[in-house]
């Protein structure tokens, strides 16, 4: 529907998310810790400035409040992204 993500389940402090950015990654970073499981396609998800190549199967952690963002993935790019805990994440 042209929406660059879809809430798919959300249950107490959890949701899980289908993430399919075009062209370039707009997000800023998230208020709770995060885990992507990257369904399809390859690319790059800087983190703090550190680049790590990703393809499908692939599993990243970002921690709550740390700037991340996907660069150079490719047009089929899509992950689901589950949120869960705590605001500032757990510790």
């Amino acid at each position: 529907m042209g929406e660059r993500f879809a809430v798919a389940l959300a249950h107490g402090t959890m949701s899980v998310e289908y993430y399919a950015p075009a062209g370039h990654d707009p997000q800023t970073p998230h208020e709770q810790d995060e885990v992507y499981f990257i369904h399809r396609g390859t690319g790059e998800l800087v983190i703090s400035g550190n680049s790590h190549s990703f393809k499908a199967g692939d599993c990243l952690f970002v921690a709550a409040n740390v700037e991340h963002r996907f660069e150079n993935f490719s047009s089929d790019f899509g992950t689901w992204v589950v949120f869960w805990g705590p605001k500032g994440g757990e510790k």
